[in-house]
């Protein structure tokens, strides 16, 4: 057991004040299904399982279950917060993140939401959910129902990851845990032993003291370290503590900081990485890889384009003009996109923008400076690319996974190529600077397209990148990998050895040694759907040129900033 050691002196054991004390505890009444009057005392929850929140409810028994399912946890709000609540207007509940979308129930009353449920199901799975609990709604000193209606349209599903608190607004801040001084993007570089070091601030009036209990787990949710430690701080003060976690083998770590008193908890939950380019992950190709893949683009070279480009006049500005392509892809499958060109004359540098997963890509999210082309594709299933090949979300990936010739990802690659036809063949294009970029499933076709077209492709930028390490991937994440357990189970004439064998051909792990061009990488290190272990394994594959960029907070979704980030480290690479 690795020990935490006081940096500071000795702290004084004492009391404080209730009035922020966290009124929720971790573990919830839980029921898969859909009824109204779960969000009513009406219903008993006493036989309902527990499950705790900071985890997806796959990892917690219900796995592969999609659909509706509802948290309950009744509250009683002493009355000595009453005067409080009064002054700051009610209670502040903080429930992290849901997979997918919530509504929020307070005594049966609905009193806020993310996203949307079904018949107009919208994701809002990377929001942070935070809502309002009116003064006048709360009964002071009486059980409180607190009820979450949380719908998960595919993956992982529920209250899976943050801090779950329930306070009088304004008090949340006289307590605090963080991190200091340890690297920015909280990779561990080197031989050495890591350590956290982790403030505690205590801003009342008051001392006070508890338990810090600090636990370690791998990505693949093996325990790596437990600690506590009786801890205290006097009032007005700030404490630095620091947890020993020894050598840390190379790979991704979730930590869980949890301070507990008599009164008051606090949770600090974060990730962090251990040498991320030692992690090892070796390659698993079939011995007919190379030629598949030369088979695949033969068979693309034989099929006519028919470049059809459509004007989009009401798109058009007087500094950039919009198409719509047309063109003939693998198996004369017609796929579409976005052409956009600046209209002043010369030849430019062209980006091949490819999209994520399920997603429709429109005119207006390609680039948009006027030093550079645009093409934004829709590949083969997706947006309006969807006339021959529709197989649905899910289903996509799954499409043909029998068959590594019909695979659906084999001709998605291709679109791609197709897609650098396209921008060879415009004459505005400067083809020795062609880019491709894309996040998540864009990731992945921007390994795809560098690897496969990569004397044509300048530069790669792939974010949080997906079909990758399959094995281990399906390990360390709940989707993709509940979608193929379940078609097994359902083809077992299939078998996992076939779907393997199947997506060992597509897995960018095994395309990314082809790769000549500079690749810069984006991760997420909270990435719950295509996290870094698989992002570093097809990264750790590249001879090219690489640098990674890595947000410690960020999940599948990245800040703002990485885009501009982005389109800096291009425009340099390119000369502009």
């Amino acid at each position: 057991m690795k020990q935490l050691a006081l940096l500071a002196g000795a702290l004084f054991l004492m009391a404080f004040a209730a009035p922020a004390q966290n009124l929720l505890k971790s573990e919830w009444k839980f029921k898969t299904g859909d009824d109204a009057s779960w969000a009513t005392s009406k219903t008993d929850d006493a036989s309902w399982p527990a499950i705790l929140s900071g985890k997806m409810w796959e990892q917690q028994g219900y796995d592969s279950y999609d659909g509706f399912a509802w948290y309950r946890q009744s509250v009683v709000v002493p009355g000595n917060l009453e005067a409080e609540a009064r002054k700051n207007g009610g209670l502040i509940l903080h429930l992290g993140k849901i997979d997918d979308s919530d509504y929020f129930y307070w005594n049966g009353e609905l009193l806020g939401q993310n996203g949307s449920l079904p018949p107009n199901y919208r994701t809002a799975y990377d929001a942070d959910r935070v809502y309002k609990i009116p003064f006048e709604k709360i009964a002071f000193g009486k059980e409180n129902l607190l009820a979450i209606r949380v719908y998960d349209g595919g993956g992982g599903g529920g209250l899976y990851r943050g801090d779950v608190s329930l306070r009088v607004p304004g008090m949340e801040d006289l307590l605090s845990i963080s991190l200091v001084d340890i690297p920015a993007n909280h990779i561990f570089l080197g031989d050495g032993p890591v350590a956290l070091n982790l403030k505690l601030v205590n801003n009342y009036s008051e001392n006070l003291s508890g338990r810090l209990k600090v636990t370690i787990r791998s990505d693949f949710g093996e325990p790596v370290t437990t600690s506590e430690e009786a801890v205290s701080a006097r009032k007005n003060t700030s404490k630095t503590v620091q947890a020993s976690l020894g050598k840390l083998p190379p790979g991704f770590y979730q930590a869980t900081v949890l301070f507990e008193s008599g009164l008051d908890n606090k949770q600090l939950n974060f990730a962090i990485g251990s040498n991320p380019e030692q992690v090892s992950s070796p390659l698993n190709r079939p011995d007919d890889f190379e030629d598949y893949w030369k088979r695949a683009k033969r068979e693309l070279a034989a099929v006519a384009p028919q470049y059809k480009m459509i004007r989009q006049d009401s798109l058009c500005t007087p500094e950039r003009e919009v198409f719509l392509v047309e063109m003939r892809s693998l198996g004369n499958i017609l796929v579409r996109g976005w052409y956009l060109r600046p209209t002043a004359p010369g030849r430019y540098p062209a980006i091949l923008q490819v999209q994520g997963y399920s997603s429709d890509r429109k005119a207006n999210q390609g680039y948009q400076g006027n030093d550079m082309a645009a093409f934004v594709l829709n590949i083969r299933g997706h947006g309006n690319s969807r006339d021959h090949i529709n197989p649905g979300f899910p289903g996509y990936l799954l499409h043909h996974i029998e068959d590594k010739e019909l695979y659906i990802y084999r001709g998605a690659y291709m679109d791609c190529i197709r897609a650098v036809d396209f921008l060879y063949s415009r004459p505005e294009v400067d083809t020795s600077r062609v880019v491709v970029e894309g996040g998540s499933q864009g990731g992945a076709l921007s390994f795809a397209t560098a690897a496969l077209d990569n004397e044509r492709i300048k530069l790669c930028a792939p974010q949080v990148p997906f079909l990758s390490d399959f094995e281990d991937y399906f390990k360390v994440a709940v989707w993709p990998g509940n979608e193929f357990k379940n078609y097994v189970e359902e083809h077992p004439e299939v078998g996992w050895d076939q779907v393997y064998h199947t997506l060992s051909y597509i897995d960018i792990k095994n395309l990314a040694p082809w790769i000549k061009a500079p690749v810069l990488m984006s991760v997420g290190l909270e990435d719950p759907v295509c996290p870094p272990h698989i992002n570093f394994a097809a990264y750790n594959q590249l001879s090219a040129p690489k640098e990674y960029i890595v947000y410690p907070r960020a999940g599948h979704g990245l800040p703002g900033e990485n885009y501009e980030t982005m389109i800096r480290w291009i425009r340099k690479n390119l000369g502009l």
